[in-house]
């Protein structure tokens, strides 16, 4: 789409930012002659109707709420235009990276730079708050950093706008998982207070390198957020006690705007401040007990974890079992998760337990994690009691998905080593691979900056998934699958086959082989012994990309292969 003229105005020159909802462009506007930043929305071309008319509002209210808000601290939206039948949100340009970006090349922030980023994304918020938006997605990747050293609050795309009740949905929790608040996760309406958490959530991200409250899948993230402390900080100097503050669970307990722009004012100055101590409680003093979300238990040591990102989601299921996880107090209204709706699954078949059978991101900030039945059933309530989490399409394959949004050809791949019976399934998410004829697709976990899309042709007892990882936590394949063979170790009769550095594609990258056994209550399999291998490589844009099959230990000879075949006939987004 490089060099397309859009609205015979703005001719596009080259694409500087994506996300789960759309794409942003740098541009030139041909009439003033003058750089622009356009927003395109891209979810539109993947979804059915009846959703695309839900996000062109959505976006429309994006507009609308940005332009209701005037201050220096927010990405001013120039117009709002058609294109292609879709709507596309002309904005001010700013010259610079994310706090997310910043965060992910230099590890971290230092505090008092911290405490001005924050100060800047308060104002904004003050701005937004006084003209009845709430902003809803606060997160590191919607904080601008410009090179003149200004700090911008942009990505109004789910603010809601006081009023307007004509755009969610009732029920429905949107924005990113990490970075929700509490009370949002239990399906109450969000306040100003909400957004302040948020802000909370991504200080401790800015500072300590890594999310507060990431965990193995969405569901313990939001677990974590309801009954969990976040990790000792350790690096935060003046503004731990701020964070602190902000992030209190009973948003009646939070700082106001104004208490917290002080508390950030006399942090960036290098100064603890005095009124912040009054939220901090005191056991956050010294090494703070907190509850593994694997075992259940609660006899470790809050640790620092190393993850950035913007969406907690998981990348590949496991089938350990062996560890029960810590279940959720029934929410009010809700069923406890003793009760028959828990006994459902939310998301489908290959949800519950491993969906995949293969190893998913750590705990502490890594986007691989360890399902356990146990928790997904306790975390039903949330869901089953009549909250419909709509985090981008964490609901799991969409009406479109279903009726056949993926499309299948009988090309074939280069070099002609794929079977003849093998077709090319054609994604929505960009990429394609061959598979044999009859196998389904479907998006596991928040399709957010994150993607993850299973092909199964059983419901999940033979199965791919690919991993699309735009923001990686690690700087290489071979770290990342390290740090994730230390969580897999907990399935039963966990064995490494081989792991080891190799190039695929012309890049650096990882193949991991293992063993296991998984047990009778790990659908949708039966129990018994399972095989997994990953090649996982980065491109040269810096975007992670894992390929992942899993199966029976006694269908093993033949998934290899079909693995090798897999690996032959992958094509990544162009």
């Amino acid at each position: 789409m490089q060099g397309l003229l859009v609205a015979g105005r703005y001719r596009l020159a080259e694409s500087i930012g994506s996300g789960g909802m759309g794409r942003v462009w740098r541009a030139h506007d041909e009439v003033l002659h003058r750089l622009v930043a356009i927003k395109e929305l891209t979810a539109a071309l993947y979804v059915s109707e009846s959703e695309q008319a839900i996000l062109l509002a959505r976006t429309r209210a994006e507009a609308r709420a940005a332009a209701r808000i005037n201050h220096s601290a927010v990405v001013t939206v120039h117009d709002v235009l058609e294109h292609d039948g879709r709507p596309w949100i002309v904005m001010e340009l700013v010259e610079g990276r994310s706090l997310a970006d910043a965060v992910k090349e230099e590890g971290r922030v230092e505090p008092r730079e911290a405490a001005r980023i924050g100060l800047w994304v308060l104002r904004a918020l003050r701005a937004a708050h006084t003209a009845g938006v709430l902003h809803r997605d606060i997160k590191p990747g919607n904080v601008l950093l410009a090179s003149d050293r200004r700090v911008l609050l942009t990505d109004f795309g789910i603010a809601q706008i006081e009023g307007d009740t004509t755009i969610t949905r009732t029920g429905e929790v949107v924005g990113s998982v990490d970075y929700l608040a509490p009370e949002r996760v239990r399906g109450h309406d969000p306040g100003p207070s909400s957004d302040l958490w948020a802000l909370g959530a991504t200080l401790y991200t800015a500072v300590e390198g890594r999310s507060p409250f990431r965990r193995t899948t969405p569901l313990t993230t939001m677990q974590a957020v309801v009954e969990e402390e976040a990790a000792e900080l350790r690096h935060a100097g003046p503004l731990a006690p701020v964070i602190t503050a902000l992030l209190r669970k009973d948003p009646a307990t939070r700082p106001d705007v104004s208490e917290a722009e002080q508390m950030l004012a006399e942090a960036a100055e290098g100064r603890r401040p005095n009124g912040a101590q009054a939220y901090v409680p005191t056991q956050y003093a010294g090494t703070t007990p907190y509850r593994d979300h694997h075992s259940g238990t609660g006899t470790g040591t809050a640790t620092s974890g190393t993850a950035t990102g913007t969406s907690g989601t998981g990348r590949l299921g496991t089938g350990s079992g062996s560890h029960t996880g810590t279940p959720l107090p029934p929410l009010a209204g809700q069923p406890a998760s003793g009760t028959s709706t828990a006994g459902t699954p939310p998301y489908g078949p290959t949800v519950v337990g491993p969906a995949a059978g293969g190893p998913q991101p750590t705990g502490s900030g890594r986007r691989r994690r360890l399902r356990t039945l146990a928790l997904v059933v306790a975390l039903a309530a949330i869901i089953g009691g009549g909250t419909a989490v709509v985090l981008q399409q964490w609901n799991g394959p969409s009406q479109s998905d279903r009726s056949g949004s993926t499309t299948s050809t009988s090309t074939r791949a280069t070099g002609g080593s794929v079977p003849d019976s093998w077709i090319r399934y054609e994604d929505p998410v960009g990429f394609s691979l061959y598979l044999p004829k009859g196998w389904k697709r479907k998006p596991f976990g928040p399709q957010g900056e994150l993607k993850q899309i299973d092909y199964s042709p059983d419901g999940g007892r033979h199965f791919v998934r690919i991993a699309i990882d735009p923001s990686p936590d690690f700087a290489d394949a071979r770290s990342h699958q390290e740090d994730l063979e230390q969580q897999v170790q907990r399935l039963v009769n966990y064995k490494r086959v081989t792991m080891e550095d190799n190039t695929y594609r012309d890049r650096r990258g990882s193949l991991w082989e293992y063993t296991w056994t998984a047990l009778a209550k790990d659908p949708p399999y039966v129990a018994g012994p399972r095989h997994a291998v990953e090649e996982t490589y980065f491109s040269r844009d810096g975007v992670e990309y894992a390929i992942y099959m899993s199966s029976p230990q006694e269908d093993w000879a033949t998934t290899s292969k079909q693995f090798k075949w897999v690996l032959q006939g992958w094509q990544q987004p162009r």
